[in-house]
């Protein structure tokens, strides 16, 4: 596409090395991949290794602040997920392409245009701050279930559980 100028933006939820060890590599060689085979030229690359389960990352913000800038206009990236699973990331995102200066989000499995940036994008940005909801719920129940049955609720068992 004509005057059309990709970020690349790929994210892990850890900085931690021994988790999630592939995950940047194989976003990244996937999508660009994906880049070549659609003839989509990828201005630069926003490789962040931190949850986005609150706001604040700087990656992702510098990235925005350049996009409302004009250095670019689109975004090529995994899963919407990648992006925000946050109310204010997901606003930020929603905002800058409903307002076209984002002209489009991609991903393996669909392109997000501004007139996507209603329902759609409330839909796919739900789904993923609904995803860390889940999990956060889920991970108190396990570790309350371990204290009931007399375990300890951490990776590392504590003086006095062995």
């Amino acid at each position: 596409m004509v005057g059309t100028k990709f970020f690349l933006y790929i994210r892990k939820s850890t900085n931690d090395e021994t988790h999630q060890v592939v995950s940047l590599d194989s976003q990244a060689v996937e999508l660009r991949q994906l880049a070549k085979r659609d003839g989509v030229h990828i201005s630069e690359t926003f490789e962040e290794s931190q949850s986005a389960k609150n706001p604040g990352r700087p990656l992702f913000n510098k990235m925005l602040d350049r996009i409302e800038r004009g250095e670019a206009n689109a975004i090529l990236t995994w899963d919407i997920d990648r992006l925000c699973r946050n109310p204010i990331d997901e606003g930020r995102i929603r905002w800058l392409l409903q307002q076209g200066i984002i002209t489009e989000i991609r991903t393996p499995m669909r392109r997000f245009m501004p007139h996507d940036a209603g329902v759609l994008m409330a839909v796919e940005g739900g789904r993923a701050s609904d995803h860390i909801m889940k999990t956060v719920y889920n991970l108190k129940r396990t570790m309350r279930d371990k204290l009931r049955n007399g375990k300890f609720p951490g990776s590392h068992v504590a003086y006095g559980y062995a």
